[in-house]
């Protein structure tokens, strides 16, 4: 009995030993399991650590302090020295827009300064066409004083050239006729050498007033203005040898007047015929002829 006892108290030892061994074997696992989840954390932290994203870091530090079931003194730490770097670091966002208004001003700028000189150079040629339709106008003044037919033209600088205003009164043109009397032709005797020596081109442009017109003849303005604008060409261009090519004759009746219908001297001043030495400039600059001239 005693050997049974003992038989069976052995069997009993080695499973009491067998046992031990099993759960020292699942200590070691568990140990094994701790180091590895430290470790895990530790490298989650040192990657939080090297971020700057100060959200990232904050939705790190509050899952952590859950899981620990604390707040973690460290990470709050960090927190502060990442939001401290945040808020001293440049923000290239904001530099981005600095610059950027930086270029659009000196971009500005620089047109401005293109603009301006190039106003500049324009109003330049512009002074220096007036001085030339100044010389001009010397020239056409002069030979009329000589006749004593000044004061039957008038000058004027628009945005087409020099102007050279003759008023068809009765000794130019007869009432409903477009011939030109004798003095008329001797009128233009003083226009013709000056124009004709220079290569700008000429356009004459014929105007009636606003009374009616309605004859055998001429119907109505529109026929008798560019009848008299043209018999000035012809006369232009056989008596002085004016080219065709720089010539050409325009009626416009009775809708550019000098003055309005109300105007007791509308009557004779808007019945003319205008003789127009063209500039040669740009529209541009040809637009700053009056300006320069002091016309305006």
């Amino acid at each position: 009995m005693s050997g049974g006892h003992g038989g069976g108290g052995g069997r009993r030892r080695k499973h009491h030993e067998e046992h031990e061994e099993h759960e020292n074997h699942e200590r070691w696992l568990v140990s094994y399991a701790d180091m590895m989840t430290l470790l895990m954390v530790l490298f989650i932290v040192l990657f939080a650590m090297s971020q700057v994203d100060k959200a990232k870091f904050n939705q790190l530090r509050q899952s952590l302090s859950a899981g620990f079931g604390g707040e973690s003194v460290a990470f709050q730490g960090r927190g502060e020295q990442v939001q401290e770097a945040q808020d001293s670091a440049p923000n290239p966002m904001e530099e981005v827009p600095k610059k950027q208004t930086v270029q659009d001003k000196e971009l500005q700028e620089a047109v401005q300064n293109a603009d301006r000189a190039r106003q500049s150079q324009m109003a330049q040629h512009a002074e220096k066409e007036v001085e030339n339709l100044e010389e001009i106008k010397k020239a056409i003044l002069a030979a009329l004083e000589a006749q004593g037919l000044a004061d039957a033209v008038r000058f004027t600088i628009d945005e087409r050239g020099l102007v050279v205003t003759i008023v068809t009164s009765g000794v130019v043109f007869e009432g409903d006729r477009a011939v030109l009397l004798a003095a008329g032709r001797q009128i233009l005797d003083g226009v013709g050498p000056s124009i004709g020596a220079i290569p700008n081109r000429i356009q004459v442009d014929g105007h009636t007033n606003q009374l009616p017109i309605g004859t055998s003849n001429y119907p109505s303005g529109w026929e008798l203005s560019s009848a008299r604008a043209s018999s000035v060409v012809r006369y232009l261009h056989e008596r002085f040898g004016i080219t065709n090519e720089r010539l050409s004759a325009t009626g416009f009746a009775d809708t550019r007047p000098l003055l309005p219908a109300s105007d007791p001297r509308a009557v004779t001043l808007n019945r003319r015929v205008e003789v127009v030495v063209l500039s040669t400039l740009p529209a541009e600059e040809r637009a700053l002829l009056p300006a320069a001239a002091g016309e305006n």
